[in-house]
């Protein structure tokens, strides 16, 4: 009912009839607003609890017949139906009902509209003649220019229409998926996705190019709700928290290339097996690091910890890391403010920054400061990914990575295919990189240590030439890769590969298998005394 009072008292005050039905008739009875009920216009009643209402054809006729034509307009005389120059609908609130957590089916089913999205549709396939809101914020744009026209414009009319189509589309949509996920069916033979305009872009993957951000209505619906809820609450301290994944604290619009590479960075960071750091350019990690101290719990982790966590993720690639995105999982303390102001960053994306952080930041206008909240990532994670092709949508599910407890028993775990067995440490470091390589382009080559990143190799067509790249970061950055452990994001098509890593040092390999080659691989491992385990499950990224 949010601005019926005064856009009724204006409409009233231009003898505008005004039919209504139940809830919203009591409620301009009760302002004393001059108002019939849809049941006395139509002569039939509200039955079934309110689920028919509106389906007459006192309603639909006086929406749908045409102006001055004359066999439409001798329908309305014969059946004494009244034309219908505006309607008003606000659709039963489907997805506020369905965000909730507990909202049952039967709570569900009961808040889908049936009347009024048949009426705006109505409305708006007439929209010659008549008009039709489905959105309170268009109250003002009609009201003015009602007073200042005299009438509403056809061009108003056609925008309502179009804003109608729209809304219904996406109305319906939110019903369809509800309905597909209660069945657990994830790819529908017809595919149906609503999103709703979060901001527009300061530009696409180019300048030239325009792009907004879009999230999905349900996504954006707990958003706003929590938003609302928060708006109520006394605690400052309660009134900061938010359901949203991330909010933008300080700095110049995102552009569309930003919000891609903070997608990725958030990933990476959230796969690592410890609380660390990732720094991404051009959506590749270029260097990641971890708590290596393991004497400090990740939830006491202090400024100091963060500050260490952050060089040594630097140190793997320092130059790249010149105009990247750098995602902390955990606060921003002054100390590594500080070390961050003196580089030139794009993003910085955060679970929290010390007040004592933001001033220092707030120095350099405009980076960007991203707050995100770790407890909401299933939001990403448990979201589809979709993507144009060839004219039309490749649709998937998110790639998920296996746990650190999954790799080394179950039907998940990893297959240890070399003669030289694993310690519980080099499992770890072998976890730690293969994590890393899961969000690095095809093709894919990690060196690490036990907890931070020494080489990497991204987006190469050879993966001899991946690995060649890793190994020329890493000595470019003075690391010393003996005893390291690598990841490959695919299985290795010949041998090459494999002397290359054992030549440079490394002591374990963590690879798919599944090439034909295998067993090839698998001997040029044991020749060099390297521990070799093959997953089953590779992790391409294209």
């Amino acid at each position: 009912k949010t601005g019926l009072k005064d856009f009724a008292k204006f409409l009233e005050s231009k003898n505008v009839s005004i039919i209504s039905t139940g809830g919203t008739l009591k409620t301009l009875e009760e302002l004393k607003i001059s108002v019939s009920s849809v049941e006395n216009y139509t002569g039939f009643p509200e039955i079934f609890e309110g689920r028919l209402k509106t389906l007459h054809p006192k309603i639909h006729g006086g929406l749908l017949a045409r102006r001055n034509v004359t066999q439409d307009e001798l329908s309305l005389k014969e059946n004494s139906i009244q034309r219908i120059d505006l309607l008003i609908v606000n659709l039963y609130p489907f997805a506020n009902v369905i965000s909730q957590d507990k909202c049952s089916f039967d709570n569900a089913i009961e808040n889908i509209d049936i009347g009024g999205p048949a009426m705006l549709r109505a409305a708006a396939k007439n929209f010659e003649n008549v008009a039709a809101l489905c959105c309170i914020t268009d109250y003002e744009k009609v009201q003015n220019e009602i007073e200042n026209k005299g009438g509403i414009s056809r061009t108003l009319r056609l925008e309502l229409a179009a804003k109608i189509y729209n809304h219904t589309a996406s109305y319906d949509s939110l019903i369809a998926n509800y309905f597909n996920s209660i069945q657990g069916e994830k790819l529908p033979k017809t595919l149906t996705l609503s999103f709703q305009k979060k901001q527009s872009l300061r530009y696409g993957e180019n300048p030239h190019q325009k792009a907004a951000y879009y999230q999905t209505v349900l996504d954006a619906t707990r958003e706003k709700n929590q938003e609302e809820s928060n708006s109520i609450k006394i605690s400052s301290a309660q009134t900061g928290q938010s359901k949203k994944l991330w909010q933008q604290l300080q700095g110049k619009e995102l552009s569309y290339n930003n919000i891609l590479d903070v997608d990725a960075a958030i990933s990476a960071v959230s796969d690592l097996p410890r609380t660390g750091i990732v720094i991404i350019k051009h959506l590749n990690p270029c260097g990641a690091a971890i708590n290596n101290n393991d004497a400090v719990n990740d939830k006491n982790l202090k400024d100091e910890d963060f500050c260490d966590i952050f060089l040594r993720a630097q140190s793997c690639d320092p130059i790249s890391a010149f105009g990247s995105i750098i995602a902390i999982q955990g606060e921003v303390g002054q100390g590594l403010a500080n070390i961050i102001s003196k580089i030139f960053v794009e993003v910085i994306v955060a679970t929290s920054f010390h007040p004592e952080s933001l001033k220092i930041l707030s120095a350099k206008k405009n980076l960007r400061l991203l707050k995100y909240e770790k407890q909401n990532l299933s939001i990403m994670k448990n979201s589809m990914q979709c993507r144009n092709a060839m004219g039309g949508l490749l649709y998937q599910e998110n790639d998920s990575i296996d746990s650190m407890e999954s790799v080394t028993k179950g039907s998940n775990a990893w297959q240890i295919v070399s003669e030289k067995k694993p310690d519980k440490e080099t499992l770890e470091g072998m976890y730690f990189a293969w994590c890393l390589a899961k969000n690095i382009k095809s093709n894919a080559i990690v060196f690490s240590s036990l907890h931070e990143s020494l080489g990497i190799g991204a987006g190469q067509m050879s993966r001899l030439d991946s690995v060649e790249i890793a190994i020329s970061k890493a000595r470019k950055s003075n690391k010393d890769l003996i005893n390291s452990f690598v990841a490959s994001d695919s299985f290795f098509p010949f041998r090459d590969g494999v002397d290359a890593i054992a030549k440079a040092g490394a002591k374990a390999i963590v690879h798919p298998g599944g090439s034909v080659k295998d067993e090839e691989i698998i001997r040029a491992a044991n020749e060099h005394n390297l521990v070799m385990a093959t997953t089953g499950k590779r992790h391409f990224l294209h």
